[in-house]
């Protein structure tokens, strides 16, 4: 049986070199049929030149070099899509995610239950920012979302042919990776690990903002019935505040002062209508970039076999 190690280059230079030679370490001692996916997204240090070197050293290792930067989802999508092997062990080349996990998760895999086995942090890593960000985000995804996302889960899992064929029928262009491992379904069983904290995360605080903005508007129906249920609200709130101040009006002859009323009934549906306008546009954003049906990553070359080609 074949195994396809498959993970993400990105400021990688530091670590592709010891990744590659324990993943070939881990999968060598369960599977007689070994390769190594490599996905250069747009690096800009010199991870694609050592992942080249370690492809001439080793023909096992595949190379795709992305014509720029991507995202990271995106990348690993491109990635699963040049892997051939019967079953696929997805992972980040970080070293956080540790390639010996493929031991726990095949043992598991070995009970015969599920298609999917994935990782699960015992507690989430970093600093109290990257923590709370994380919370708050899983927070908003299962509070909005349509589909409700594990919390805490990491990118590495091992996968069967199967599932990765069908996760690949997706042809979305604006998506959130593991909103779509929830949706293909199959049987999918968690392990727990440990995520080590060893180097410096990638995502700013601006990208999982972004990230958080494009899961809602992007997967959920819930938001625009929230929107629906604040306007129909606000409406009924002016709605009964006009009919309290003309029954005063009639009954105790009290007038409403003019200005004060005006500029905070201005501000406060000006602010509200802007709010709900941008909601909305981002989900009309999505929209465009959905129908335009360009491709969500382009291969500059891809690195295979003896000759490279």
């Amino acid at each position: 049986m074949k195994l396809s190690v498959v993970a993400t280059l990105y400021r990688s230079s530091d670590s592709v070199e010891e990744f590659v030679r324990r993943s070939l370490a881990a999968a060598d001692r369960l599977y007689d049929d070994v390769e190594i996916v490599l996905v250069n997204d747009g690096s800009p240090d010199d991870s694609l030149t050592k992942a080249l070197a370690l492809r001439s050293a080793d023909p096992r290792i595949v190379v795709v070099d992305l014509s720029r930067n991507f995202g990271h989802h995106k990348a690993i999508m491109t990635g699963l899509a040049h892997a051939s092997g019967d079953m696929i062990f997805l992972i980040d080349s970080d070293l956080e995610e540790l390639p010996e996990y493929l031991d726990e998760f095949q043992e598991r895999f070995s009970q015969g239950d599920c298609d999917v086995v994935y990782g699960v942090q015992i507690a989430r890593k970093g600093g109290f920012l990257e923590r709370f960000t994380g919370y708050a985000f899983f927070w908003a995804a299962n509070g909005l979302g349509d589909q409700r996302l594990p919390a805490n889960s990491i990118t590495a899992r091992l996968m069967t042919r199967e599932y990765v064929d069908a996760l690949l029928q997706h042809q979305h262009r604006e998506f959130t990776l593991g909103h779509l491992f929830i949706m293909t379904g199959f049987r999918q069983m968690p392990v727990t690990v440990t995520k080590l904290s060893i180097s410096p995360t990638t995502y700013s605080l601006g990208r999982r903002l972004d990230m958080a903005i494009r899961y809602l508007t992007t997967n959920s129906t819930k938001l625009l019935y929230g929107i629906l249920c604040v306007g129909l609200g606000v409406s009924t709130l002016a709605g009964l505040a006009i009919l309290y101040l003309i029954v005063r009006y009639v009954v105790a002859g009290v007038h409403v002062d003019g200005w004060t009323s005006v500029i905070i009934s201005v501000w406060f549906f000006g602010g509200l209508t802007t709010l709900l306008l941008g909601v909305l546009g981002m989900y009309i954003a999505n929209i465009l970039s959905e129908t335009k049906r360009g491709p969500y990553t382009i291969v500059r070359r891809v690195h295979r076999g003896e000759d490279g080609q």
